[in-house]
């Protein structure tokens, strides 16, 4: 029998990724797979919730309706992982997925709450890139977000200044 998903994204550096490409191969291979994917976000490894965030975010890049399914859960019990890799990777799943209006909305308070109350570089960076891609069509949100963006032009962490900058040229605003 092969290992479960839990074991393989245990162990090892925990700064590497481990065994997450084979994890999302099989469930691009085998779509009914990414629930046991889900459900390894809900154990007590950090590691483990880390590298099945990462893996749920590159199958959404790759084939977004095989996470769509389970974007209630995304948006609910998920969201409430304090852990900045799931939130990064979860500022990116919304903005590679097919999200209706009401989901559209609450994955935007989702992400402008990460970017407003995050320390944490990443998932700073990656809360801009998805408002970013919401605001060009929605304008009540890109009132919001460009001075939030302009904000973070000063930031000592030349990532989030850089990334708030890129994202202000990508709405059509100078810097």
């Amino acid at each position: 029998m092969a290992p479960g998903f839990q074991s393989l994204l245990s162990g090892g550096d925990p700064r590497s990724l481990g065994r997450v490409d084979e994890v999302i191969t099989t469930v691009l291979d085998d779509p009914g797979s990414c629930r046991e994917l889900l459900d390894c976000l809900y154990g007590e490894d950090e590691i483990v919730r880390m590298r099945a965030a990462d893996g749920l975010e590159k199958v959404a890049a790759t084939q977004p309706g095989i996470v769509e399914p389970f974007l209630p859960e995304l948006l609910g019990p998920v969201a409430r992982i304090d852990q900045p890799s799931v939130k990064w990777h979860l500022a990116q799943i919304f903005g590679e997925v097919e999200l209706g209006e009401a989901d559209r909305q609450r994955a935007t308070a989702l992400v402008e709450g990460y970017l407003e109350d995050s320390r944490d570089w990443i998932v700073i960076t990656c809360s801009m890139t998805t408002l970013t891609g919401f605001a060009a069509s929605d304008a009540e949100l890109r009132e919001r977000l460009v001075p939030v963006l302009r904000l973070h032009l000063d930031s000592d962490r030349k990532a989030i200044a850089k990334r708030a900058s890129k994202m202000l040229a990508e709405l059509g605003e100078t810097s």
